[in-house]
């Protein structure tokens, strides 16, 4: 037994060996990726800045890697070096995050600024936006309700102002958390309050914040943005940063602090664009949707904006003739109108003249045209518009139109009339395949997420219309995936949210390769229009019918896959091209 025993633990000691053996290689095999940086490894410099109250940070670390900052005054930042202001005196703690390609370590150090820079205690920016030194209580800010783009978000990438893509009208977020958060910022220890009386707005991918408390969706908001029950007030610091020809403000914090709606501004940062003693206008980046930008109007809490009321005319006269101008005035004491700018919406260039000037224009075509007046006045730009429906063509107009197609946009040279997207995205890009049929530079590519109506769409200017008496024919090239379908149909948008009901039943090309370029014709002979179940006029062929074969019809909606509502569609798509409109000579 004794030697049965032995036999079996040898052997099984042999195996173990040989399993080990066997490993060894593999462990040999495994990449060194390091360690994390010791603390002697890591380390940086503090040295005098620009002015007495400006330092230069700089990594001097002696392992690669990447750092972060904090430096103590409620500002972060990133890079190798960083000039950084501490406008008070006193002892503020830096630390450096530093990451390797072994892993993280931090370091920390202490720096004494030995002086205080009064002039921050009569400078504008910060007296506007606190109320001063003098005002212990600080100067309570809220979000402008009433004003135009008081919200708004456009294209970080671009050189706009936040206001691009969507500018709130006024108190189109009644209902909500928005309009009654305050924000209060006080010179003394540049303290900010903020109170949200219980509930704070935010967009969707803020809602899951640990810090908020549970969360709630108010129906009347929209899929992206969500109320959250959030008890305050909360408090933080604040501070003022000059860089790129302008003033930051940066918001620290335990808990969320924002003006009126959480975008979740990258580094808390927001750029003061302008502040006086009643406007506060910020914009930010958001960390969590890097190709936005976001806009704020805020205002002191009981402040009540100047009002100047007015009445817009444009009066029909001989021949389309259009007497256009501003009466009935009520312009408080101190305040000031300096002139209009008229915009005919036919295209036609702007015309600016005196707050009392009567602006004429002529209208060639018959139509209905939008008149918008931009008063520009002491208390901003005043925008009113004014209706303007002509039944008559101008005697000397001369109807111009040809038995053939035009090009209306190859997104490379010609463009009559843009192209744009609903719900979707539509971009001008070079062209993935320049080769027969289509040599393009440049082509539009459409791309849609789980949006089912999502459309590329052309809309011609105020006063024109497709005429298909002559012509009906459409064409665009397309490139995609084969056994994708898009669709091209027609439709009235003088119907505003209900264009659809005037719409031609559906045309659809189906891709036939994959891409390839192919030419995708819709020709809308035989195709009816309308719907009888709306009580509107509908027909069975738009070309034989008149109430819809000219002055009619003026928006293209191209679509792809439509009715699928889930995942995400794309193509590309060049050379746009339908009947001569009448009155566009090519």
């Amino acid at each position: 037994m004794k030697n049965l025993l032995y036999k079996t633990s040898l052997t099984g000691l042999i195996a173990v060996i040989l399993l080990m053996t066997a490993c060894e290689p593999q462990m040999k095999d495994k990449p060194d990726i390091g360690l994390p940086p010791t603390a002697d490894q890591l380390n940086f410099s503090i040295t005098p800045g620009s002015d007495e109250f400006h330092v230069i940070i700089t990594n001097t670390s002696t392992v690669t890697g990447i750092p972060s900052w904090d430096f103590g005054n409620g500002v972060k930042g990133t890079g190798p070096t960083n000039e950084v202001k501490y406008s008070l005196e006193g002892d503020y703690d830096i630390t450096m995050t530093y990451v390797t390609k072994g892993g993280t370590g931090s370091i920390k150090k202490t720096y004494n600024q030995p002086v205080t820079d009064f002039s921050i205690f009569t400078d504008p920016v910060y007296v506007n936006l606190t109320g001063g030194a003098a005002d212990a209580d600080g100067k309570t800010w809220v979000l402008d309700a009433g004003q135009q783009g008081h919200l708004g978000v456009g294209d970080a990438n671009g050189l706009g102002n936040g206001l691009e893509w969507w500018s709130a009208a006024p108190y189109v977020k009644s209902g909500t958390g928005a309009y009654d958060d305050e924000l209060t910022f006080i010179m003394t220890d540049f303290v900010v309050k903020y109170d949200n009386k219980g509930v704070s707005y935010v967009k969707g991918y803020m809602k899951d914040d640990p810090a908020l408390a549970t969360i709630y969706t108010n129906p009347r908001l929209n899929k992206d943005d969500y109320d959250v029950d959030y008890v305050t007030p909360t408090t933080g610091s604040w501070v003022i940063t000059q860089k790129n020809g302008g003033y930051y403000l940066t918001i620290s914090s335990a808990r969320p602090i924002h003006p009126g709606l959480d975008v979740g501004a990258k580094g808390n940062e927001y750029r003061i664009v302008q502040v006086s003693e009643n406007l506060l206008e910020l914009t930010c980046y958001s960390a969590y949707e890097s190709w936005t930008m976001w806009h704020y109007y805020m205002i002191p809490k009981g402040y009540v904006r100047p009002t100047i009321t007015y009445t817009v005319n444009a009066t029909e006269g001989t021949d389309n003739d259009v007497a256009c101008s501003i009466t009935n005035y009520s312009i408080p004491a101190g305040q000031s109108v300096t002139n209009v700018t008229w915009n005919f919406g036919d295209g036609s260039a702007e015309v600016t003249g005196g707050k009392d000037e009567v602006v004429h224009h002529v209208f060639m075509r018959k139509g209905t045209y939008t008149v918008t007046a931009k008063l520009n006045t002491s208390i901003g730009t005043l925008t009113t518009t004014k209706p303007v429906i002509l039944a008559n063509n101008n005697s000397a107009y001369v109807e111009f139109l040809l038995d053939m197609m035009i090009t209306y946009n190859d997104f490379s040279e010609v463009q009559v009339f843009p192209v744009l997207g609903q719900d979707c995205s539509v971009t001008v890009v070079d062209n993935p395949s320049k080769i027969y049929p289509n040599k393009s530079t440049k082509v539009a590519y459409y791309t849609k997420t789980n949006n089912e109506w999502a459309n590329a769409y052309m809309q011609l200017n105020a006063g024109y219309r497709f005429d298909l008496r002559l012509q009906q024919i459409f064409k665009v090239m397309v490139y995609g995936k084969a056994g994708d379908k898009i669709l091209l149909k027609l439709e009235n948008t003088d119907k505003g949210g209900n264009a659809w009901q005037t719409g031609t039943y559906d045309l659809i090309y189906t891709i036939k390769k994959d891409n390839t370029w192919e030419v995708a014709e819709y020709n809308f002979n035989g195709v009816g229009a309308g719907w009888d179940w709306t009580g509107d006029i509908f027909t069975s062929n738009i070309v034989a019918d008149s109430r819809f074969n000219h002055d009619f019809y003026n928006v293209v909606r191209i679509m792809c896959n439509p009715g699928n509502a889930i995942g995400t569609h794309s193509f590309y798509f060049d050379e746009l091209s339908g009947p001569h409109v009448e009155g566009i000579q090519k």
